[in-house]
């Protein structure tokens, strides 16, 4: 184990995910006192699981946890659902767990936490993958070397990815209509795009919004960065890696890949970042979408279910969401998001990471095996809540009762687009979302403030990515 203290102020840091700062206030750096080892009583003998509390329901919980003993009788298991907001409450909720000696063995970590669990407290596991290559080698060739590669950090793989979903345009296939509108093209443009929200203005009423998106990293204005050949943070590859490359992927598939993501230079005021927010306000501007709000989106589920709002940007998650709002599955549709510069996606994956502190790490890596196998995530993923890492998972069948019709660009998002990539997570991303969304929020205000907005998201994006994790 490296880095085994850790000091009051990087603890406080790290509570910049929300209220954990508070909670993280009074703790001292002794590894001992973080992980309650000095606390009789404390370890019960069960592997402990966090997962995000709205990720995971009670029935998901059970079916985990009963299939689990099924295979392994002798490894009691607990997993705790933690309620949160989004990804970043739930992150904050883990890392005041650790302050306060009830750490979990494993955490279910999405992209947003990727890096800052693997540099401070995840542990690697590249030597179990290594040791277990046979028994891994059916769910490599079934999971996109992409989704692999944004859960590796500095040439070391720290989760296997299970689930992820890519920022593609849903429609509303009762605006459409009235609209007069086909169904776009794969390969459909900005332009493209701008005549369809065009189109959907004067088809409708005053109460209709023709592209509804939320402020956010995932799905925010970040596709559209992606979508003009630039990004928040210059991106890079870390090098290695050629231990998984080449002991699971063939040639064709492992061409390009690297030992991770490394996003370092702010670059805010690039003049493509620049061009993405003029085309923003332009939208805003001719009434054909709402400034950006914040929040994870679920308030969006009604408006666009009942013809409010036309397109939004959305994952496969969100299919069986519409679904449980009542959505026929002919009612809606989806598409790639539009063609720019270039076409590039960007997506967000999960999988388990697990902690240094953890005691149980064998029986921590069987639960991670696990909980990859197909027959575990058909269970559980059942009512299309979100994408499956698993390309064989995606089928009719599974899209019968949810729809949409076109959900084969769920995964030919990767399969098609095999420059698609994760949303930019650095170790400091809470500081660098935070900075993204107040100064997205400004500069889409009114039509004078781009400009100055980017050039302070700069100065602060600078700032962010100086200070150490």
């Amino acid at each position: 184990m490296t880095d085994s203290h850790f000091s009051r102020r990087t603890l406080l840091r790290y509570g910049a995910y929300g209220a954990g700062a508070a909670a993280l206030a009074g703790t001292a750096a002794s590894w001992d006192r973080l992980t309650g080892a000095d606390i009789p009583g404390r370890d019960d003998g069960s592997l402990v699981v966090a997962t995000l509390g709205p990720a995971y329901g009670p029935e998901a919980v059970r079916a985990l946890s009963e299939g689990f003993k099924k295979v392994h009788p002798d490894i009691k298991l607990r997993i705790n659902a933690v309620q949160a907001v989004d990804w970043s409450d739930f992150f904050a909720k883990i890392l005041t767990q650790i302050a306060a000696g009830t750490a979990p063995d494993l955490v279910y970590v999405a992209t947003e936490g990727v890096q800052l669990f693997a540099q401070r407290l995840g542990v690697a596991l590249d030597h179990w993958v290594r040791r277990d290559a046979e028994e891994l080698r059916e769910y490599f060739a079934d999971v996109h070397p992409s989704l692999v590669e944004s859960m590796m950090y500095e040439g070391s793989l720290y989760q296997l990815p299970v689930e992820f979903n890519a920022a593609d345009i849903y429609l509303n296939n009762q605006v459409l209509r009235r609209a007069g509108a086909d169904f776009p093209a794969s390969d459909w443009t900005r332009d493209d795009f701008t005549g369809l929200l065009r189109d959907m203005k004067k088809a409708s009423g005053s109460q209709f919004t023709p592209y509804f998106w939320t402020n956010r990293l995932w799905g925010g204005v970040v596709p559209w960065l992606f979508a003009n050949d630039t990004n928040l943070l210059a991106e890079s590859k870390a090098p290695g890696g050629d231990w998984l490359w080449d002991s699971f992927y063939p040639a064709g598939r492992r061409g390009g890949r690297g030992g991770g993501y490394r996003w370092t230079t702010p670059q805010a005021t690039h003049d493509r970042v620049e061009e993405v927010y003029d085309y923003l306000a332009s939208l805003i501007r001719e009434d054909l979408c709402t400034r950006p709000e914040g929040g994870n989106g679920q308030n969006l589920i009604g408006v666009f279910s009942t013809g409010r709002v036309g397109v939004t940007p959305a994952g496969g998650f969100w299919a069986g969401g519409l679904s449980l709002a009542g959505m026929r599955p002919d009612g809606f549709d989806t598409q790639y998001f539009p063609r720019w510069r270039t076409q590039r996606m960007q997506f967000g994956a999960a999988g388990y990471a697990l902690l240094r502190t953890s005691k149980r790490q064998e029986e921590a890596w069987e639960f991670i095996k696990y909980a990859a196998r197909k027959d575990t995530l058909t269970q559980l993923f059942e009512t299309n809540q979100t994408t499956p890492a698993r390309r064989s998972m995606l089928t009719a069948d599974r899209y019968r009762e949810t729809g949409p019709r076109h959900w084969q660009v769920f995964y030919d998002t990767l399969d098609k687009f095999p420059d698609t990539g994760p949303i930019p997570a650095p170790p400091q991303v809470a500081e660098v979302e935070q900075v993204l969304l107040k100064h997205t929020g400004t500069a889409l205000s009114s039509p004078r403030a781009v400009r100055p907005a980017l050039r302070r998201m700069q100065r602060d994006l600078e700032k962010a990515m100086e200070r150490e994790i």
